[in-house]
């Protein structure tokens, strides 16, 4: 009696095993093929300008100031 139960216990445990493995692979695969689909329908974006200097875009000498102080007083520690 007890070694049949311990083999169905081992039965289970591999059944139980494998589905979980053959679910976790399927997964993946599947992970793997929307991934390639997204990339494949994801439209095309521009690569920015390099010849534009994004600080002096849009920015005003005030608000390069203000932003030049609160990092400086960030750095130093005071509030």
């Amino acid at each position: 009696m007890e070694g049949s139960l311990l083999s169905q216990g081992l039965n289970l445990m591999l059944i139980g095993m494998g589905t979980v493995f053959m679910f976790l692979t399927l997964l993946v695969f599947a992970t793997r093929a929307m991934s390639a689909i997204a990339i494949r329908l994801q439209p095309d974006i521009p690569a920015p300008d390099a010849t534009v200097d994004p600080a002096a875009a849009g920015s005003s000498p005030a608000v390069v100031a203000a932003i030049t102080a609160a990092l400086h007083l960030h750095r130093s520690g005071k509030k």
